[in-house]
């Protein structure tokens, strides 16, 4: 998706609260902020406005949208700019987790009514597994940013409206590995690359519990490992080393499709020996 942040076509709020620019003031002030040291293209200046420059991409449970974040000119603060990527989970009735049975399995909400509620699958049972997605991957991508793993930045939280690092330049998403067409002689490094992510994921006891080449972007060579609602502890979730095998199958299987020669089987045994160490 190529955006165009200064598109005049774009339409501007004129109401008496409206920001001079955009479409609405900064969402920083209330959000839950992502960790700290904080990128320097992260602007939170509560006099920076905001605009919504269309869909980056749109899925069961969520879509996805590009954010521009500037300052205006004539502010106390120089002009600044930045793109982010705006997760928008979906209301109860309509988003469709279609998995979310197993991946919510080894995780805990402290109230019985609210865990019979999302047993039955009740509207407020709804609403808590809604909650629960949005919370896990804001929760998910703050640790993984800590563990230094190659994921977007985690900007802030609010309601079910999440803001990231958005991965590409000069307005250009970055593409999904499925869709990239990596050179042969790249391959062993990429791989590679993932192979240290996942063992490190899984030395911290966690799967991605969804991986594919769908939600891994390649950027300037670059793995960056994206939606993580559904990260699994491997050791808490009965299913959870099934997910982990799934995932290495997912992986190895795209690399294997391009001509790479891979071992699976020995993949999956040193991920489960790193997800192990700890016992």
């Amino acid at each position: 998706m190529h955006v165009h942040p200064d598109d005049p076509s774009l339409a501007v709020d004129t109401s008496p609260d409206a920001p001079p620019e955009g479409e609405r003031w900064s969402t920083w002030d209330g959000a839950t902020h992502g960790p700290t040291p904080r990128p320097d293209w992260v602007i939170t200046d509560l006099g920076a406005v905001e605009q919504d420059l269309g869909v980056l991409k749109t899925g069961k449970e969520a879509d996805v949208h590009v954010v521009r974040r500037w300052v205006p000119d004539g502010t106390d603060h120089p002009a600044r700019d930045c793109l982010m990527a705006a997760k928008r989970f979906r209301s109860a009735e309509r988003r469709l987790f279609h998995r979310d049975a197993g991946y919510l399995e080894g995780r805990r909400v402290r109230r019985s009514r609210e865990m019979r509620a999302m047993a039955r699958r009740t509207e407020f049972g709804r609403e808590l597994i809604s909650g629960q997605w949005a919370y896990a991957e804001f929760e998910a991508l703050i640790a993984l940013t800590r563990l230094g793993l190659p994921v977007p930045y985690p900007v802030q939280q609010d309601g079910s409206e999440m803001l990231m690092e958005f991965i590409g330049s000069d307005g250009v998403a970055a593409p999904r590995l499925a869709a990239a067409r990596p050179e042969p002689s790249a391959l062993p490094g990429l791989f590679e690359q993932a192979r240290e992510t996942l063992t490190r994921l899984a030395a911290e006891g966690w799967a991605h519990g969804d991986l594919s080449a769908y939600n891994i972007l390649l950027h300037e060579g670059r793995l960056v490992f994206i939606d993580w609602p559904q990260i699994v502890d491997i050791i808490g979730n009965p299913q959870g080393f099934d997910f982990l095998h799934r995932d290495t199958h997912n992986l190895c299987s795209w690399f294997a499709s391009k001509g790479l020669d891979v071992d699976e089987d020995g993949f999956f045994g040193d991920l489960v020996a790193a997800a192990t160490s700890r016992w």
